[in-house]
């Protein structure tokens, strides 16, 4: 699914923000993503995503080494992976239910089956009463939550998720978790980033912690390799 090979990421010609980056994630695993503010995790996740290519090292997606994929190709790759920004990235002028149905618009998705699909998520996460609301109307968690629906209705190969629990409350947070389970257990690599030790403490999946932009896996019960 994901293999990083002595990866190292700086910006411009500044220090090195990951170092020496060495592991692989197995399909149809899960694990959180922890560390200090300012220990590289949203940077790492971008190399995940595909928003940066590493300064050094391997990093191959889907079997596709990145360095050398063409950028034409990399649309494809993303399409195949689900992502929860901190900043929710919600298109302002949709409403929840239209901001969540695009990843299947951009499939070509039957119209009515997609918005019975979406209305259904959303009322899952306890939206029932906001399907038509637009992102400047809603609360922090309640944009957070729009945002998740948006990241998994699609049901991605592989879903990264930064800090998706950080405006609920703990009830809603225990929700999305079983809903992140749901999606693992049809298949779906699962990637959280999160400084919530309680979540991580009920939900015992292996963890990567970053320390000054090195990686170490604390736990590797199931699915992570190095």
């Amino acid at each position: 699914m994901l293999r990083f090979e002595n990866v190292g990421m700086r910006y411009g010609m500044g220090p090195e923000v990951l170092r020496d980056l060495n592991f692989t994630l197995e399909p149809g695993s899960f694990y959180f993503l922890t560390g200090a503010s300012g220990a590289g995790k949203t940077t790492l996740l971008k190399l995940m995503y595909l928003a940066h290519r590493p300064s050094r090292g391997l990093v191959h997606v889907f079997g596709r080494d990145i360095s050398v994929t063409p950028r034409g190709d990399l649309p494809p790759l993303r399409r195949r992976i689900g992502v929860v920004y901190q900043d929710f990235r919600l298109i302002e002028h949709l409403t929840a239910v239209e901001n969540v149905a695009l990843p299947l618009r951009f499939t070509g998705a039957d119209r009515a089956e997609t918005e019975a699909h979406v209305r259904e998520l959303l009322t899952w996460v306890g939206l029932a009463d906001h399907l038509d609301a637009r992102p400047s109307t809603l609360s922090g968690g309640q944009q957070q939550r729009v945002a998740i629906a948006r990241a998994v209705i699609n049901r991605p190969s592989l879903l990264l998720a930064d800090e998706p629990t950080g405006n609920v409350d703990d009830d809603i947070a225990v929700r999305l978790m079983y809903l992140f389970e749901q999606l693992n257990r049809m298949g779906t690599t699962v990637v959280i980033a999160t400084h919530n030790e309680a979540l991580i403490n009920r939900f015992l999946y292996p963890i990567l912690r970053l320390d000054a932009g090195e990686l170490g896996i604390v736990s590797s019960r199931r699915g992570v390799t190095r």
